[in-house]
């Protein structure tokens, strides 16, 4: 019987990961609590909350330690985590990733900034954040995400072994995907053995901030305006699609489109922006400008529709999206 490090006032160690459909948020919680239940003989339980089942959308995962002699009874979702595991970074830009999290909890982040870098930019005032490159990982060996993301939380919680993880990676994987074993046991070991990470004593005279339920609307009966007009509504002009990205997006090579409009064609989210020119004759033509990075949620789509190779899969490189976005020109609302 292992003993866990710490432990809420109901007796549960929890832990929270915060993701998008598509990067194995929810399988990872799965494997993280039978690896807990049946390697180490812990009591646990694991459910994910999501809303509709497509890739990209916001997705949460909810696991719950505690030892045999205490019954979980609680099946809400986590708020008060010990540990969190960001599985794409830019979920910082509209979720709060750190909800509810305790001065001493942990903070593991997709990434390749490093732990100052990210504390600033998630405004954490104390706590350990850890960073592994879990995209960049996954990549390399041709695996998943969350194989990358699973090792770097074994190894933040060492009550639990990382060799009970790897049998059950070879159970879930060896008898519909034998190919896949190899790849995802390299892909978990480099995450357990790659990641870094820092901690921050809260500053003297700090307190973290107050507990705010995630659920809380910004717009109810004492704050919304005269009226209940909605200020800021959720339409296809005002949305932000850059956190659906995993790692790939298109760059665009001017010189050698010849703006057929295959990429534009085959785009799920009008991401491509022309405008009207004239040719060499001096006729008016549809001449393609550049992406607005904005909308584009990198499914790629259009490099495989580009005959001339005018747009590539590159990986995305953080400020390369706003350095080269070519915004669109609405007429109905401001651009962001």
């Amino acid at each position: 019987m292992v003993t866990l490090p710490k432990l809420n006032d109901l007796g549960f160690f929890e832990i929270r990961l915060e993701s998008i459909g598509g990067l194995g948020a929810n399988l990872a919680g799965k494997m993280l609590a039978e690896a807990g239940v049946v390697g180490v003989g812990l009591n646990g339980v694991s459910f994910s909350s999501y809303g509709s089942e497509k890739k990209g959308s916001a997705v949460k995962a909810h696991i719950r330690f505690c030892d045999m002699d205490t019954q979980i009874r609680d099946t809400s979702p986590v708020e008060r985590p010990h540990v969190v595991g960001v599985f794409h970074e830019s979920l910082s830009k509209t979720v709060n990733v750190i909800s509810g999290i305790y001065e001493d909890s942990t903070v593991l982040v997709n990434s390749t900034k490093t732990p100052d870098e990210l504390k600033e930019k998630m405004k954490l005032r104390g706590g350990t954040i850890a960073v592994i490159d879990a995209i960049g990982i996954s990549l390399e060996e041709k695996n998943r995400v969350n194989m990358a993301m699973l090792g770097a939380l074994f190894r933040l919680c060492d009550f639990l072994d990382p060799d009970v993880m790897r049998g059950v990676i070879r159970k879930s994987l060896e008898k519909k995907y034998p190919l896949a074993v190899a790849p995802a046991l390299r892909t978990f070991d480099r995450g357990y053995n790659e990641v870094q990470f820092q901690s921050y004593a809260l500053p003297e005279g700090e307190t973290m901030p107050d507990f705010v339920r995630f659920d809380t609307p910004v717009l109810g009966y004492e704050t919304q305006t005269i009226g209940g007009v909605i200020s800021n509504p959720g339409n296809s002009i005002l949305k932000d699609l850059s956190i659906s990205r995993a790692g790939m997006m298109p760059h665009f090579h001017e010189d050698k489109c010849i703006h057929c409009a295959s990429c534009d064609n085959v785009c799920p989210d009008f991401c491509f922006v022309w405008d009207e020119l004239p040719d060499k004759k001096g006729r008016p033509q549809m001449f393609l400008q550049g992406i607005d990075y904005q909308y584009c949620k990198g499914c790629l789509k259009c490099v495989q529709a580009c005959p001339t190779e005018a747009l590539t899969d590159e990986r995305e490189v953080d400020g390369y999206a706003d350095n080269h976005r070519m915004p669109h020109r609405f007429n109905l609302a401001a651009n962001s």
